[in-house]
């Protein structure tokens, strides 16, 4: 059973940067898409980013483009999300999840079949 590991959330103020980690332990990502996605507080999951581990193809939403970055770290087997220019409106918590979605699905939540706990992003202003 393949479980996902989100690492590297916390607390930064306006503008700060963080870089968040998704691992799978009992799989690999080898095969797979891995979508980051984040859920704040009285609001629906919102797809960020997806990256697909064979090609390296990326996808970001438009709140994504220009400050995060998707992409793999080969050593560590794992699926990294760098944010950069954090606002208080990214505060959530933001998921990774693994799946087979094609490219015109990838932003759907329903097409990934196994995501892990999440990991707390708080950016104060």
């Amino acid at each position: 059973q393949v479980q996902l590991v989100e690492n590297g959330g916390g607390s930064v103020s306006d503008g700060g940067s963080l870089r968040l980690s998704c691992a799978a332990s009992g799989g690999t990502f080898s095969g797979y898409s891995v979508g980051w996605f984040r859920q704040a507080p009285g609001k629906e999951r919102e797809f960020v980013a997806a990256f697909r581990w064979s090609g390296g193809n990326q996808w970001y939403s438009d709140v994504a483009k220009g400050r995060f970055t998707i992409s793999r770290d080969n050593a560590k087997g794992t699926v990294d999300l760098q944010m950069n220019s954090l606002k208080p409106e990214d505060t959530a918590i933001y998921y990774c999840e693994r799946g087979r979605p094609i490219q015109s699905t990838v932003h759907l939540t329903a097409t990934y079949a196994y995501w892990g706990q999440g990991t707390q992003v708080i950016v104060s202003s």
